[in-house]
């Protein structure tokens, strides 16, 4: 059957089957990129550094890393530190999760690897 003469409803069923491949194409694609970038045992820089500027104030950088003890330290100081001081013992341990994020991603990723993961420097 000729293009222009296909009624309008298949026209539209072929555009949104061809516009289905396109999307799980892609999205097949940014899958296998970002598991590319972040799988690999060198890239938890990226991780570790957006993770600790967001949720820096529960550790969870820190165990990305690794660092459990220092993870339970400073989510400990979060939520029972910061109940008892109303919030600024909290407060304090956020500011540490964002310097050290900050820290990271500015970091090389050799010198970041060297330092955070091979050298096992938990903090700073």
């Amino acid at each position: 059957m000729d293009e222009k003469k296909k009624p309008f409803g298949d026209k539209a069923k072929d555009f949104a089957n061809e516009a289905e491949e396109e999307f799980k194409r892609t999205a097949k694609e940014f899958s296998d990129g970002a598991k590319e970038a972040l799988g690999r045992e060198d890239n938890k820089k990226l991780l570790a550094g957006i993770l600790a500027i967001l949720l820096g104030g529960f550790g969870v950088h820190k165990f990305i890393l690794g660092y459990n003890k220092e993870g339970f330290i400073m989510l400990g100081v979060t939520l029972i530190l910061g109940a008892i001081t109303c919030g600024a013992a909290g407060w304090l341990v956020w500011v540490v999760g964002l310097i050290e994020g900050v820290i990271y991603l500015t970091k090389s990723d050799l010198e970041f690897y060297q330092t955070y993961q091979a050298g096992n420097k938990p903090w700073f």
